[in-house]
């Protein structure tokens, strides 16, 4: 069953619904092979710690480019980038432990050092 969470980035009131990712496939799978990511989605990926190289991702049988936001255990953006489709690999410059995979047209409501918060205590 899917769940999903409310992003809040309370500097400028941005809610985005949020897919948890929290299987192994599920993250494994993140948004490959969907042909469209609706306006105000995106989708979460959590991993155990921070960390440059856990927090990595592909774009690898994607259909269109996204914005990826790059947080720390605290949802401080430690990191945020347009991620092209079918680039090999994108990197966090600082350890991370969440990435939110969100439509390009929503990277502009969120900056490096914003704390975010979500509406359920779902992510961990």
């Amino acid at each position: 069953m899917t769940q999903f969470v409310e992003l809040i980035n309370p500097r400028n009131k941005t809610n985005i619904r949020i897919e948890l990712a929290n299987s192994f496939f599920s993250r494994f799978r993140g948004l490959m092979f969907r042909k469209v990511l609706e306006a105000n989605t995106g989708i979460i990926l959590s991993e155990s710690s921070e960390s440059i190289i856990n927090s990595s991702i592909h774009m690898f049988f994607m259909r269109f480019d996204i914005g990826v936001l790059w947080l720390d255990r605290n949802y401080v953006i430690v990191d945020k980038r347009i991620a092209k489709k079918w680039h090999p690999a994108y990197f966090s410059r600082k350890p991370a432990k969440h990435v939110i995979e969100i439509p390009t047209s929503s990277m502009d409501s969120f900056s490096i050092g914003d704390k975010l918060e979500f509406s359920e205590s779902k992510i961990k």
